[in-house]
């Protein structure tokens, strides 16, 4: 079952209403008395330019055949960023979908190049892994596994970050700020979801964690979309303790859902040093072969 695009739409444009103060964009508050927070619609509709009820039919998603000078008046009064357009434009005024027969069935597995992967293991003192759709952890270095978790150890169906972070106990130890490492699977997800509103696996996966996962019911609700660019994690490892490290996100252009993860260090830290016993503990327990 495909997400349905008319009820992410609306609560899309709620939650980006909510978190609009009025008094931020110059209009009154009447003293607290608002039944919900954030904007009206009718406010939004003031300040977008457009009807109340032109408004109500996009929130509603009554059709999906909004004018660009709307959604662009509407994503200017919701102050959205470029990610949050984009995603109301994919919502709001979706691609055609392909007929039966030409690519309406769900994708196929996604496959790594062998030069990637060699790509990979060439890089033992750096943690680096590949990301497909889905969240899914499509190929990574040992020293990724020694990181993270040890992927193939895991089911393939389990190799996925979403699935990790929300339903694995040890991610919550190893993340010093689970709760933001959760948002940001949660928003990548989303983002993902965005892409591909059409595949049933992502629904699946959607459903599971909301089901098994309250902390992702309540991150879900938000509606925050980021892409996977960079950034940096504090991680509590086991072994080694704390690493603070950095990550920089690598598109493929012949296929933009995989994305190589490299994660960097600051020379000469604690941290770099502890990356490099990490790896020197890798390297000793790695399996004879």
């Amino acid at each position: 079952m495909a997400l349905d695009r008319r009820t992410e739409l609306g609560e899309f444009l709620r939650s980006r209403r909510a978190r609009l103060r009025p008094t931020e964009l110059g209009l009154p508050d009447y003293g607290g008395r608002r039944r919900v927070p954030g904007l009206r619609r009718e406010e939004l509709a003031q300040l977008a330019g457009v009807s109340v009820d032109h408004y109500v039919r996009l929130e509603q998603g009554r059709t999906l055949h909004f004018s660009a000078e709307v959604l662009d008046a509407v994503a200017r009064a919701l102050r959205l960023d470029t990610a949050e357009r984009e995603h109301l434009y994919r919502l709001a005024r979706p691609a055609p979908r392909p007929e039966a027969g030409h690519g309406a069935d769900a994708p196929g597995p996604q496959q790594v190049r062998p030069g990637l992967r060699r790509l990979l293991d060439s890089t033992p003192d750096v943690p680096a892994y590949i990301v497909g759709r889905n969240t899914d952890v499509l190929a990574w270095n040992q020293l990724a596994a020694a990181l993270i978790t040890d992927f193939g150890a895991l089911p393939p169906r389990q190799r996925n970050l979403a699935r990790l972070v929300f339903l694995d106990e040890g991610m919550r130890s190893l993340y010093a700020d689970w709760r933001g490492k959760a948002g940001d699977v949660a928003a990548y997800l989303r983002l993902d979801a965005s892409r591909h509103p059409d595949d049933p696996h992502t629904a699946e996966l959607v459903d599971e964690l909301t089901a098994a996962s309250p902390e992702f019911r309540e991150v879900w609700a938000e509606h925050r979309l980021k892409d996977k660019t960079h950034g940096r994690y504090l991680y509590r490892h086991p072994v080694v303790g704390e690493l603070d490290l950095s990550f920089e996100t690598l598109r493929l252009p012949d296929d933009p859902d995989q994305a190589l993860i490299a994660h960097t260090v600051e020379e000469g830290s604690p941290s770099h040093t502890a990356l490099r016993l990490l790896a020197a503990w890798t390297s000793e327990h790695a399996p004879a072969g």
